[in-house]
């Protein structure tokens, strides 16, 4: 063999090399439908995250992990670059905004829900019903005759921050403000105990898992006056999406990729019309209301028997 054709075969196995792993690298290349990545998650969303999740998996090449935390937490991963994707409950304030900008980076937020802080009361009280002005009583300390304790899932959580901030307070300062890690533990803890009030996400109430099923089905959930009212509002899919219940919230999804990954992909299918259904599906109120198309026949075809 000459030295041309060693040169030719070299200079071919060479190519061949180079098509292959261009090839491999486009097959783990993400895009907005494939990939690998994930997505931080306040812990009281995780329900109706993880319905999402579940069918955007199936649909596409796609497959997330899902970290889940106290609202607190998710924020601080975004700002320091650990999370690219997030779901909070409300939008980034102007000094978070700031902190992007100066790391130039424009965070893509995209609204897809809204949900709702609940309260919670296990089934041996008959009572149903609960006044804010009662819980911020409470939580500035004042002696409140139907409220033994409150319950949360984390000090840091979105519920806790959601409530100190109306009583204008640090609820972990005071006494009988309990709180525990997860959601579900806030749901067994007040099943078990009388005169406490868990204050939960209601995704955790309407979506539970099989095996909290039979806990959930131990507790009642409250209907809330507001501050300036006389009516008690329960919290059902139609009032939050009239804007009566008290305590809804905006559910945002946070991307910080920067490029045209699944972060854009899962927010385009959280806001679109498959999302949306899950939405509603989940009980929850979407942003934005699937279509529904109704055919009118002109005439009406009988069955031949």
């Amino acid at each position: 063999m000459n030295k041309l054709v060693k040169t030719i075969i070299g200079l071919l196995l060479i190519a061949l090399l180079f098509v292959f792993s261009c090839q491999k690298k486009n097959e783990n290349e993400e895009t907005i439908l494939k990939g690998n990545a994930t997505i931080y998650v306040d812990e009281s969303l995780v329900p109706v995250v993880e319905d999402e999740v579940a069918v955007f998996e199936n649909q596409y090449q796609a497959k997330f992990h899902l970290v889940n935390k106290s609202q607190t937490e998710v924020l601080n991963d975004l700002l320091n670059g650990k999370a690219k994707i997030a779901i909070v409950t409300r939008e980034l304030s102007a000094d978070e905004l700031k902190v992007f900008e100066n790391k130039k980076i424009k965070p893509r937020i995209t609204p897809f829900a809204t949900d709702a802080i609940s309260f919670i009361r296990n089934k041996r009280s008959n009572d149903t019903l609960i006044a804010l002005q009662d819980v911020i009583d409470f939580m500035q300390g004042k002696e409140v005759k139907t409220i033994k304790g409150l319950v949360f899932d984390n000090p840091n959580s979105s519920t806790m921050s959601y409530l100190t901030k109306i009583s204008g307070i640090k609820a972990t300062s005071q006494k009988n403000i309990f709180s525990f890690k997860t959601n579900n533990e806030v749901i067994k803890y007040v099943a078990e105990n009388d005169g406490m009030i868990g204050v939960v996400g209601i995704n955790w109430l309407f979506q539970p898992k099989l095996i909290m099923q039979e806990t959930v089905d131990k507790v009642n959930l409250l209907s809330v006056k507001n501050l300036k009212s006389n009516e008690y509002i329960y919290p059902s899919q139609d009032n939050l999406a009239a804007g009566k219940y008290p305590l809804a919230r905006d559910l945002y999804i946070v991307n910080c990729q920067g490029y045209s990954g699944l972060g854009m992909g899962f927010a385009s299918f959280l806001a679109g019309e498959r999302g949306q259904r899950i939405i509603l599906k989940s009980g929850l109120v979407p942003i934005r209301f699937p279509t529904r198309k109704i055919i009118a026949r002109k005439e009406i075809i009988k069955e031949i028997k």
